[in-house]
């Protein structure tokens, strides 16, 4: 076989997102797409990478970002592509940059302002336009973007404090179908935000019914993951069944000291009612979450950290507690004082997070927040975290199974065709990486670094990441869910 390709990856072990056990071959990359895998030892590349026995994946699959600014400010999206990313999914817990038909309100109505605390970029009055705007700079990164409820409201509504008319509802169902014909993938909710959680059930039933026209999902954080959990997973699941598409639930998580070890509780239910229904679930690998700052929040965590102050700015990646006997003050006020304000919160039970992430159907996404000034280090290491702490470190799965919570399973559940597996004719999505060096650098004290052991990686067939440095190619293209069957 006499052949030159475009990309030659050769002396790969590859790992093919599947689940399947590994192999030692070669890699032909014509274009955007795989041309063969096997022994291609008589063949040549334009380009060739010898990876002289280290792994080759497919590129991995963010289940669950808040990037839908980054891709355009920032279009490079280092955090990402420098830990393997190669897709994101965006929009998530109701927070999308758009559809936003009229002016934002100021200030920016949380958790809005986890995109932006400004409000420039609530600019796109229709999701397409949005899409149109992510097509016409494109980013590094392929992108399938969610529609948030959240968003919605803030939209059509002048009270968030109550349930929405069948006037708003209506309203807001006709931006749902907007956003789908554009090309969203599905909407998504945030319940347990202030500006969501006056939404009752049959809102988000109603709003969310063209959906299923259109094959799209429903994406959830849920109204409660603490002592409602169980309440919650039933709503979701019903949503979902009255909607009839299939739901996804985001981070899932048990919070609070009482509820360590209820993970025991939800799987075995979501287990059940996957026998029932279509349901998918995420996580990131870590105690702590990130999220607007509240003192509600505050007094249910062991320990704060602020990741960003539109007011008082230098107290980013500092304790509360800390923060708080500078100022001379109580906590309460210290976060009055702070506000509008990020932090990060430890409230999860280390067992019940390896748990959750061993669970087979469970996907892996980083649930970053990009423009805190001190950020969560999930949003740089959640990937090599996985593959290095809890794959290799702690033996939670075969790097096979890591891979393939990352890749293939994550590409099926949300309908992306030809991604997330290396096989001949998919898209050339891949992250060449060292499987007994690949790791997490960030740590909450310095939550800005980049992953080690991440060598190459390749979207579309372009090579947007080599030797620790961005190439400068953005070839990433916006992604939808295959139309509904008639």
């Amino acid at each position: 076989m006499s052949t030159q390709f475009d990309l030659l990856i050769k002396n790969a072990t590859v790992i093919d997102g599947t689940g399947a056990d590994r192999f030692k071959g070669d890699i032909g990359i014509n274009g955007d797409r795989i041309a063969k895998i096997g022994d291609l030892s008589g063949c040549s590349g334009k380009k060739e990478i010898d990876l002289k026995g280290q792994v080759a994946a497919p590129g991995f699959i963010d289940a669950h970002t808040h990037d839908d600014r980054m891709m355009l400010s920032s279009p490079e999206m280092t955090p990402k592509v420098s830990q393997g990313v190669t897709t994101i999914i965006g929009g998530n817990c109701g927070v999308s940059l758009a559809p936003m038909p009229r002016p934002i309100p100021d200030p920016v109505t949380p958790p809005l302002n986890l995109l932006d605390d400004v409000g420039h970029w609530f600019k796109y009055r229709s999701f397409a336009e949005y899409l149109d705007a992510l097509r016409a700079e494109p980013s590094t990164t392929n992108r399938a973007m969610l529609v948030g409820h959240t968003t919605l409201r803030v939209a059509t509504m002048d009270d968030l404090e109550k349930p929405a008319t069948p006037a708003q509802i209506e309203q807001m169902r006709e931006l749902v179908v907007e956003a789908m014909q554009a090309g969203a993938i599905g909407v998504s909710t945030g319940l347990f935000y202030e500006p969501a959680v006056a939404a009752p059930t049959e809102e988000v039933i109603e709003i969310c019914r063209p959906l299923k026209e259109y094959n799209g999902l429903y994406c959830t954080h849920m109204r409660d993951e603490a002592d409602g959990v169980m309440d919650s997973l039933e709503e979701t699941f019903r949503i979902g069944r009255e909607v009839g598409v299939p739901v996804v639930i985001s981070h899932h998580k048990v919070i609070g000291a009482k509820n360590y070890g209820r993970s025991d509780e939800t799987l075995e239910f979501i287990r059940k009612s996957m026998a029932k229904q279509p349901i998918c679930l995420d996580c990131y690998p870590y105690t702590a979450g990130s999220t607007v700052l509240s003192m509600s929040r505050a007094v249910t965590s062991a320990r704060v950290i602020v990741t960003w102050s539109k007011t008082l700015p230098q107290y980013a990646g500092q304790d509360l507690d800390k923060i708080a006997e500078k100022m001379g003050v109580t906590q309460e006020e210290a976060v009055e004082r702070l506000l509008p304000a990020g932090a990060i919160y430890f409230r999860m039970d280390e067992g019940d997070v390896q748990k959750i992430m061993q669970f087979g159907p469970t996907m892996i996404g980083s649930d970053g927040l990009p423009h805190d000034a001190s950020p969560h280090p999930r949003l740089w290491s959640t990937f090599p975290r996985v593959l290095g702490h809890y794959r290799r470190g702690l033996g939670l799965f075969s790097l096979e199974t890591a891979v393939h919570k990352m890749t293939g399973l994550t590409a099926v559940n949300f309908g992306l065709t030809d991604r997330g597996v290396l096989k001949e004719g998919a898209y050339a999505d891949l992250t060449l990486f060292n499987e007994e060096t690949i790791d997490e650098v960030a740590t909450y004290e310095n939550p800005i670094a980049m992953a080690r052991g991440i060598n190459t990686v390749i979207v579309n067939g372009a090579v947007v990441w080599d030797q620790g440095k961005a190439t400068g190619a953005r070839p990433g293209r916006v992604l939808s869910r295959p139309a509904a069957a008639n």
